[in-house]
């Protein structure tokens, strides 16, 4: 029997202490919402947050022992170290995988692997968004509708300034009139890294199945292979013989 994927959900955790109506959504953190899914499909998990430790955390241990990574951010983005931005963007390289939610597209770790400002359109009034499967052969999408419809959400609408994804998989529609790529995929170094646009902290989004079942099955998907041992270094000696 293989070893469970262990997922570590990071959230910056600030909103349900401040403010009394992000706490009735989320009255135990939308990390453990978002864990409590995780576990019940299978993965090891553990939560951290922003202020759990002067590492938020993230140690160098817990990113040892960590397969894949949620991210979610929003009004403190400033306030995550540079030195553990360094240490978790060095794991994604080394094979980590890595899933931002919503407005984590900020986010310092984020933008580092992207290159870009990653910045956007936004509204937030609630309206319905439409979500559609634009890669149905993709294992992000497995098990799910060809649409997913999410009645309250914050509207994020193009241009979204990342890089091209490798792999483009959910595209929103939202009743204001704005579309946005939704779920896009890159590959960083031996890392996976998957954006997933829900997530406002004032709508009970993560309850949501269909928006659970993304995440798990990002989370399978980004999870680390068995790679090739790979050699970077100096080879004096050649392979095949050079006349």
């Amino acid at each position: 029997m293989t070893n469970p994927i262990r997922v570590t959900v990071w959230n910056e955790g600030r909103h349900e202490k401040t403010h009394e109506e992000i706490r009735k959504v989320y009255p135990d953190g939308m990390h453990n919402v978002i864990g409590n899914a995780l576990a019940e499909a299978g993965f090891s998990v553990r939560t951290a947050t922003l202020d759990q430790d002067d590492e938020h955390g993230l140690s160098e241990e817990v990113l040892a022992q960590t397969d894949v990574l949620t991210w979610w951010g929003h009004m403190a983005h400033h306030v995550v170290k540079d030195e553990i931005v360094e240490r978790v963007a060095a794991r994604v390289l080394q094979g980590m995988g890595l899933i931002v939610l919503h407005s984590g597209h900020y986010s310092k770790i984020f933008r580092k692997l992207m290159g870009t400002p990653c910045s956007l359109k936004w509204r937030e009034i609630g309206e319905r968004e439409r979500m559609w499967v634009v890669n149905p052969s993709h294992p992000i999408v497995q098990g799910l509708p060809e649409q997913i419809v999410i009645e309250h959400e914050e509207m994020y609408g193009e241009f979204f300034n990342i890089p091209q994804p490798d792999e483009l998989v959910l595209v929103s529609w939202f009743k204001g009139g704005e579309v946005f790529r939704s779920g896009c995929c890159w590959n960083r170094g031996l890392g996976k890294v998957f954006y997933f646009r829900p997530g406002h902290e004032s709508y009970p989004t993560y309850y949501q199945k269909e928006v659970q079942q993304v995440i798990i099955n990002a989370a399978k998907w980004a999870a680390p292979i068995e790679f090739p041992k790979i050699t970077i270094e100096h080879i004096p000696v050649p392979i095949e013989k050079v006349d």
